[in-house]
């Protein structure tokens, strides 16, 4: 069995391209510099979309964010391959609960702006007004980030006690943006944060902010503001998704709380799975915080042998470098690298190349049970 077999039949990981979308926010700089790329600047690139069979939802660049395989000299995305091999990829028990979907999409995010305050549509809602059977819960792990005009890196989330429908309608259409950001909570936050973003909760990102996303398999987003920080205008489409101006206003949860009780309901703690010689592995946001996805961080000093379970994953090398083994596959990874595990690679061995241990994270989809 040749190299190409291997991965064709789900055997093995499979290394895949990075896949850039445009956003209406600018970013991207420090996802160039992962990469080696000398003279990176930002632009309208922000985010490389991970493990990825989910098309931008952006007019005229619906193919941003399919990820490709990296295989010299072959044109073949992730989603043709899942859907030409659902079992072997995803996993039985997973394509007969969810079908030929992985359930679940990730992101690396870098902001040199503040991201348009939004919200998304939860599982209900999507299908209720998108005709989608997934809503757009997410999450955000924070790896890293830099100062924007002297500012450090933050986020708003979640309204303010007393926020009301109206009041938050009323700072729409009169564009008063200092007011809606006033209207939501602000915290400055550092590398190892990870925050749960519930769907349907008021959101932005705020400049510098390097982090991980993992989402609901979705890109509906709703938008309050009609020029970004930077100043693209933008559509009405682009705002309201096709709701109208009265409708998207369902969307929102108008729940509210304090600064405290906000941290306490979605900041997640870090909890250790396992530590064992030099191996480390901890949960950045499980199952018992959402069903929609799971998260981990491995670290590897050395060697260690991971078991599939049958069940798919992601993995998204932080640092270090390494060399991973599937039976007779082998691929080197390395800072930056995304790989696609199929649920068929049963047992896979991550052995360090360099003097520096591998960090990297490991991304799951959807709770079977």
């Amino acid at each position: 069995m040749n190299r190409h077999s291997i991965i064709f039949d789900g055997s093995a990981p499979i290394k895949l391209s990075p896949a850039r979308s445009w956003r209406t926010y600018l970013g991207g700089k420090l996802i160039d510099e992962i990469h080696g790329k000398e003279d990176s600047e930002d632009s309208h690139f922000p985010e490389e979309w991970i493990i990825s069979i989910v098309s931008s939802r952006t007019e005229g660049r619906e193919a941003d964010g399919l990820n490709k395989l990296d295989l010299p000299g072959i044109d073949i995305t992730l989603k043709e391959m899942v859907d030409e091999h659902p079992i072997d990829f995803l996993g039985k028990q997973h394509v007969e609960k969810l079908g030929k979907q992985t359930g679940v999409l990730v992101k690396l995010i870098d902001s040199a702006e503040r991201l348009i305050i939004q919200a998304h549509p939860d599982k209900e809602k999507a299908r209720q007004l998108f005709n989608f059977a997934y809503g757009k819960t997410e999450c955000w792990h924070f790896i890293g980030g830099r100062e924007i005009n002297g500012e450090p890196p933050y986020v708003y989330l979640g309204f303010k006690p007393g926020v009301t429908k109206e009041q938050w309608k009323k700072l729409f259409n009169e564009q008063d943006i200092e007011g809606m950001l006033d209207c939501m909570h602000k915290y400055y936050v550092r590398p190892g944060d990870t925050f749960l973003i519930e769907a349907g909760i008021p959101h932005a990102i705020g400049a510098g902010c390097l982090l991980v996303e993992i989402q609901e398999p979705t890109d509906y987003t709703i938008r309050l503001e009609k020029s970004s920080p930077s100043g693209l205008k933008l559509e009405d489409y682009l705002l309201h998704q096709g709701l109208g101006f009265e409708k998207m206003f369902d969307i929102f949860r108008y729940e509210a709380y304090t600064s405290e009780e906000t941290l306490e309901k979605w900041k997640v703690a870090p909890a250790e799975l396992l530590q064992t010689g030099g191996f480390k592995e901890t949960e950045l946001i499980g199952y018992q915080q959402t069903p929609c996805f799971r998260m981990t961080l491995i670290e590897v000093e050395k060697e260690v042998s991971i078991e599939g379970d049958g069940v798919f994953s992601g993995l998204y090398i932080l640092s270090g470098n390494a060399v991973i083994k599937a039976g007779e596959m082998e691929q080197y990874v390395k800072k930056g690298d995304q790989l696609f595990i199929p649920a068929k690679a049963v047992t896979l061995s991550v052995e360090t190349t360099g003097k520096s241990s591998l960090k990297a994270l490991r991304l799951f989809g959807p709770a079977l049970v």
